[in-house]
């Protein structure tokens, strides 16, 4: 990568809250997070006996001074409130639990808030709607949030790249791309994959990179994802409700983070990784029952594959490869298939009608041949 990556503790972090899931696979973590088992082990005995601290090389200053006296109260809610300047009472009260504090009603906050003229930037905020997924990694959202310009003449603009993971929330991707073009994407995938492993689906809008322009057709990065055995939809033009957790993610990194200027790409990078941190591990979500992502999310027991696996069809198909013009050649005819499947291996397959064959990609069907027509 081009700019500093996350903390190390931030990192560590990460790996003891996930290992620390039901039925989490400890060894296979610790291969995605390039450490030893041994490594892995003695994180997670750390934090279970010291927390945050004994994830660090040193010793740190707590962060919360936890009491039962009410000035100590006070002092934490407003040290809480400057970390977090837009977060209401009702987030700060959950922190409070974590601090070993009792925590008070949250009209209490508000009026210890008051008191200190803590002004939060962004009040009622209304709850999210359930999670739409059982499961973490049934469905990932992505999508690019717009784009913003930077102070650096001699840099592009800045293009955000989210990845959400619809069950937990949990925010997989935010990435400072300087374009949308596939080159850019595919990168940063594949790392999201090597550490969090593969969602059954990805949802994305209709445009490049992610769809094709052409109706019926696939694109590249579809294809690509297909190959490693990730389904992909589409939402609805015109209808961002369709990946609606993922708009509610944009209205809390444009408030939160991208109002702000930046000098360039590596200075918005190290931003969005701050924040990125603080959204999964710390922010509570109304949703979650004020939980933050991390305690609802486990990466995905399909890890990524270095190699695509082969495509397997059936004996009585007539196995193609789609030309670089989209087509293939099949009883005399060219047939359009996709642009974005050319070197790949399509099946063209009979049908119950006699002369009409489909054209399968996977378990796709792409479109259908009927030889009677060209009899006619």
């Amino acid at each position: 990568m081009p700019w500093p990556e996350r903390s190390t503790m931030s990192i560590r972090r990460e790996f003891v809250l996930l290992a620390g899931q039901p039925e989490s696979n400890v060894r296979e973590l610790c291969r995605r997070y390039g450490v030893s088992p041994r490594t892995g082990y003695k994180w997670l005995a750390r934090y279970r006996e010291h927390g945050d601290t004994g994830l660090q090389d040193r010793s740190r200053r707590p962060l919360n001074s936890p009491g039962p006296s009410d000035p100590k109260l006070e002092r934490t809610v407003v040290q809480l409130h400057h970390r977090y300047p837009y977060w209401g009472a009702r987030k700060l009260r959950s922190l409070l639990r974590t601090a070993d504090i009792d925590p008070p009603h949250h009209s209490t906050i508000d009026a210890i808030l008051k008191r200190h003229d803590c002004r939060v930037l962004y009040h009622g905020e209304q709850a999210q709607p359930p999670a739409n997924h059982p499961n973490p990694n049934d469905l990932w959202q992505i999508d690019f949030k717009g784009h913003l310009p930077l102070h650096d003449r001699h840099s592009s603009r800045c293009h955000p790249l989210t990845l959400l993971d619809d069950h937990s929330r949990f925010s997989l991707c935010l990435q400072a791309c300087e374009g949308e073009r596939l080159e850019l994407v595919k990168p940063h995938l594949i790392e999201v994959f090597r550490q969090y492993g593969l969602p059954l689906r990805i949802t994305a809008d209709n445009g490049p990179p992610w769809g094709s322009n052409i109706a019926g057709g696939l694109s590249t990065l579809e294809v690509w994802l297909m190959r490693l055995g990730v389904e992909v939809s589409n939402s609805r033009p015109y209808h961002p409700q369709t990946q609606g957790n993922l708009e509610r993610f944009h209205q809390t990194l444009k408030r939160e983070v991208l109002h702000r200027a930046f000098s360039d790409l590596q200075h918005c990078q190290r931003v969005m990784n701050r924040w990125r941190d603080q959204y999964n591990h710390y922010r509570p979500h109304e949703a979650l029952d004020q939980r933050p992502p991390i305690e609802r999310y486990r990466p995905s027991p399909r890890s990524y594959p270095e190699q695509l696996p082969t495509i397997e069809y059936e004996p009585e198909d007539h196995v193609v490869k789609v030309r670089r013009t989209g087509q293939v050649y099949f009883k005399g005819l060219n047939v359009f298939v996709s642009g974005g499947l050319y070197g790949e291996r399509v099946a063209i397959r009979p049908t119950a009608e006699d002369g009409v064959y489909d054209v399968v990609f996977i378990r796709k069907t792409l479109r259908q041949i009927d030889l009677r027509q060209r009899a006619t």
